[in-house]
């Protein structure tokens, strides 16, 4: 298990646990040369994804499920995220560090959904997941909502992907996301539902 005082300890640092796989029994610490970020300001969904939610086509709920939707994450061929890191992020989440948003079918079944860590203005985006038609996409769209009315100064993907390119991400040098931490770590937010 992983403290939530080491936990917090790395993020503050720049550097995050990985496992090999869901069974490995000790995730190792992870930084990047190269990080990936979403600028607040740059976020963007596609006109189909936006409709979708102004159509209210899921039910949306925010730190609920957290254990849930970090299991659905990590329910894929190759994942990380593993038994040691649920729990030990299950733990951050009680304390009010961890986070998710998660995305109902009008059944109220998880059709998709997100989880990260918050440190003062610091977001760190950890996986997403999405079992039904653009849901995972709506989990980060409501994210971005959140982040940006709660004072969020920097969201972090870790790595840079085609995949979150089209959401506004972008890559910086690691002394640039250094730069960018240490500043939103100099300021507080708040991780609150949004309507």
């Amino acid at each position: 298990m992983i403290s939530p005082e080491e936990l917090l300890t790395g993020y503050a640092n720049g550097i995050f646990p990985m496992a090999d796989t869901c069974d490995d029994p000790r995730a190792k610490w992870y930084t990047a040369e190269r990080r990936g970020i979403i600028p607040l300001d740059n976020f963007r969904v596609s006109s189909n994804v936006e409709r979708i939610v102004r159509n209210r086509h899921y039910h949306v709920k925010f730190d609920h499920a957290f254990r849930r939707v970090m299991k659905a994450c990590a329910d894929r061929d190759s994942t990380w995220i593993s038994n040691e890191i649920i729990e030990s992020y299950c733990r951050l989440h009680k304390l009010g560090y961890a986070h998710s948003v998660s995305v109902y079918d009008k059944q109220w079944k998880l059709v998709g959904g997100q989880y990260g860590v918050s440190l003062k203005a610091a977001f760190f985006g950890e996986s997403m997941f999405s079992h039904a038609k653009e849901a995972g996409k709506v989990a980060l769209y409501w994210t971005h909502k959140v982040l940006e009315q709660g004072g969020f100064r920097l969201w972090d993907t870790q790595f840079w992907s085609k995949h979150l390119a089209q959401f506004g991400a972008i890559e910086i040098s690691a002394e640039e996301y250094q730069h960018r931490l240490q500043r939103a770590l100099k300021n507080e937010a708040s991780f609150k539902a949004v309507d």
